[in-house]
């Protein structure tokens, strides 16, 4: 057992704690206890951007409509869409409320540790740290493979006996981690003005299938009653179950909006940007999925298991090959594959900050070597490799059988069941104990947050539970579902990792390793130029009474 190595105390960041110019948001950091360390070169809209972009509704609805289609036809594609987003949503207004109290990259595990009893506060915040670093590695897996075999669709698009084999697309997946890893570490700037293009280019794609699709097929759409009620089941689960089943597509798709919490720190105006970030791609992303799967369900002809089967491999590539011909296709497909690309960078550059906070406080193995921060790129570059080449072996799954991709298809449950424990505690937190440890920040829900957190937890159960089934009702060992086997085997080695004898986490991991640093911000020209509530002022006196200065968030 290899025992966490606490963060360098030798230091190596007196600079920086020496400095006084402190904005609005490093004094709400140093509030939490941490000093500022990252660029802070994300605005709201490039925020917003970043977690709009890892959602990628049209990349992702192709990535998975081969679990929405199957299951229900329209009726669960479109319906199953919508009700799934509504529910989703109660997750990210729950978490906004925290993101906007609590603005920091540790996010997840941070909340755990300051909304638990101190007797499970710790333990809880390990487990949460574990959690949010396997969803995020699982979902940067399940979106790189992904897009390996959108890549591939290009080339069956234009000749359909091409078959990639899974040797070609594992080298084509670890190539596009490699790729997106380089832009991570050492192009965080120009990926931050990348991030509104990125937006702009998913809604075109949206628009495109929207608004072109039934131009291009006008003549030969189908009836409202098939699109809206049309339901074909081309698997043995019950009707109603079928239904369920077709949910794993978009609480797929809508996740990962944590990535906006990993970037708090990074991120100007954090405690509104970021949860501004939260809901309002969850909205977005729900209300375009809808549209788009409806125009889908109008376009793509009578027969669910004739596009579900095509000899193009790809659903949606079929789809738009009826309306827009090969062409066409292969034009707008290639819009999607860079999408798709900026999908996987999207969130390998949270799921990195997240590691780095973690190593910050001591939780992984070799913390010391990873809290590190790059001084050409003043980024966290070895935690960018860390989380990358933790992904390349999920890949591996791929070979397990290749004929029904069963095996291959578990990094895309285990991209939700990791994330949703990771959300639940905190959230469980916040409503069981945290009533009067939760200190408010400007976004808030006020009287409907409890409800709703309660809401959001009853939904991550529910969701958690569903990803643990196969695909099928009747599964051979290749076709089973090995996801909760993962999710286990990071639960032990976490749990392991914690009560080792003598060296284990218990003894030394404290949760977030943070600081008072009041004197820092008294001593500050914030301090000289706001007010106790961090509004801004002219002088130390307001209507002859002396202010003090405190923390902006206020909290102990």
């Amino acid at each position: 057992m290899t025992i966490a190595d606490p963060p360098p105390t030798d230091g190596s960041h007196a600079e920086q704690a020496a400095h006084h110019h402190l904005t609005s948001d490093d004094v709400c950091l140093e509030d939490l206890g941490y000093r500022p360390e990252l660029k802070r070169n994300f605005s709201k809209m490039e925020t917003f951007g970043v977690a709009f972009s890892i959602m990628g509704v049209v990349p992702s609805i192709a990535s998975t409509i081969f679990y929405n289609l199957p299951y229900g036809g329209p009726v669960g594609m479109i319906w199953g869409w919508a009700v799934s987003a509504f529910l989703i949503m109660f997750i990210g207004l729950a978490m906004a409320d925290l993101a906007s109290s609590m603005p920091t990259s540790g996010g997840l595990y941070f909340w755990t540790h300051r909304l638990s009893p101190a007797k499970y506060r710790n333990f809880l915040a390990w487990m949460v740290g574990y959690n949010s670093f396997l969803g995020n590695v699982a979902a940067i897996s399940s979106l790189a493979w992904a897009c390996a075999g959108i890549f591939f669709a290009t080339r069956s698009l234009i000749d359909e006996n091409f078959a990639p084999s899974v040797g070609a697309t594992f080298g084509l997946y670890c190539g596009i981690l490699f790729f997106c890893g380089l832009f991570c570490a050492y192009c965080t700037t120009i990926f931050a003005r990348l991030q509104t293009p990125s937006v702009i280019l998913n809604v075109a794609l949206a628009l495109v299938t929207i608004i072109g699709l039934p131009i291009a097929r006008r003549g030969e759409l189908n009836t409202a009653k098939f699109t809206f009620t049309g339901w074909e089941n081309l698997y043995n689960y019950p009707k109603g179950f079928t239904f369920f089943m077709s949910m794993m597509a978009p609480v797929w798709t809508i996740c990962s909006f944590d990535c906006a919490v990993s970037i708090s720190e990074e991120a100007s105006n954090a405690s509104v940007a970021v949860p501004a970030a939260i809901v309002g791609a969850i909205g977005s992303a729900g209300v375009l999925g809808t549209l788009i799967l409806i125009v889908l369900a109008l376009c793509m002809g009578p027969s669910v298991e004739d596009i579900n089967n095509s000899p193009i491999g790809q659903p949606l590539a079929t789809i738009y090959f009826l309306g827009f011909g090969t062409k066409g296709t292969v034009a707008l497909w290639s819009f999607i594959c860079i999408s798709q690309l900026s999908m996987t960078a999207s969130l390998i550059l949270p799921a990195s900050r997240q590691a780095f906070a973690f190593a910050r406080d001591g939780a992984l193995p070799f913390s010391k070597f990873f809290y590190h921060v790059d001084k050409y790129s003043g980024t966290p570059v070895r935690t960018v490799w860390l989380v990358c080449g933790a992904a390349v072996p999920l890949g591996l799954l791929g070979f397990a059988d290749p004929a029904s991709g069963a095996a291959i298809n578990a990094i895309f449950a285990l991209a939700i069941m990791g994330p949703y424990v990771a959300y639940g505690i905190p959230i469980f937190a916040r409503v069981v104990w945290g009533k009067s440890l939760f200190k408010p920040g400007p976004w808030y829900l006020g009287k409907l947050s409890i409800p709703v957190a309660i809401i959001a937890l009853v939904w991550m159960v529910f969701a958690f539970v569903l990803f643990c089934f196969p695909a099928d009702m009747h599964p051979s060992a290749g076709e089973m579902n090995y996801a909760i086997v993962v999710t286990v085997a990071v639960w032990l080695f976490a749990i392991c990792f914690w009560y080792f004898p003598k060296t284990g986490g218990k003894t030394y991991f404290t949760g977030p390793r943070t600081e008072d640093l009041t004197e820092d911000i008294l001593t500050s020209d914030y301090a000289e130029t706001h007010d106790y509530n961090g509004h801004s002022v002219d002088a130390k006196k307001v209507d002859g009474a002396s202010i003090t200065t405190s923390p902006v968030g206020h909290h102990s």
